[in-house]
């Protein structure tokens, strides 16, 4: 049985563990030991969570030790998980039971799945990715490294999306489009045409803001 850590223990990784333990690896493949976060009081005022056991950068990975990564926004989720790997740690998949994927799709490690999302046929997800609830990608879609999908996005079919792109809730994007590395789509926006590596885009369609 290994010991499943949380990187981040704020409101994410309070979200996070309530989906790992409803995972069928719960108690079959790993418990929960804890959490790592910089702030020592982070669950102060909550009942019921495993303690934060210190932050990334002091903690000593230990044999049994596994991880998943609660933090959602790109920049630091590449910088600790790089720090725990580097320190020889191994991630896990944390796939909520309702969520749905296609004996056909590929998904790298590390990747979480919120309740209901759905990942369709032929569909490539790298490392690290997060998919919110209700996010549905489409078939034959690719999703790079460390890319943040939240909630009831849609991606139509042949959408190509690199890496460390995030997408806010309830982006829709259109059929074939395609995504540069460290892009960002605003919440709401739909997507109908190339949106450009390193640039920010919002609204109904989607235009470059940044």
């Amino acid at each position: 049985m290994k010991d499943l850590i949380i990187i981040g223990a704020r409101g994410y990784g309070r979200e996070l563990y309530d989906i790992a333990i409803q995972c069928r690896e719960y108690n079959t493949e790993w418990t929960i030991k804890g959490f790592l976060d910089d702030k020592d009081d982070a669950l102060q005022g909550f009942e019921g969570y495993p303690p934060v056991l210190g932050s990334v950068e002091a903690y000593e990975v230990q044999e049994n030790d596994v991880f998943t990564c609660a933090l959602g926004g790109v920049e630091f989720k590449k910088k600790y998980i790089s720090m725990v790997v580097e320190k020889g740690g191994n991630f896990v998949n944390i796939i909520h039971p309702t969520v749905i994927v296609s004996s056909h799709a590929q998904i790298g490690k590390g990747f979480i799945g919120s309740a209901y999302a759905f990942v369709s046929s032929n569909a490539v997800i790298g490392d690290f990715v997060t998919v919110q609830t209700h996010a549905a990608i489409g078939h034959d879609v690719k999703i790079g490294d460390w890319s943040v999908i939240n909630s009831f996005v849609f991606f139509g079919g042949f959408c190509q999306v690199g890496s460390g792109v995030l997408i806010g809730a309830g982006a829709r994007i259109i059929p074939r489009s395609k995504i540069g590395d460290n892009a960002v789509v605003g919440i709401g926006s739909i997507v109908m045409r190339t949106v450009k590596p390193n640039t920010t885009v919002f609204g109904s369609p989607a235009k470059e803001i940044f």
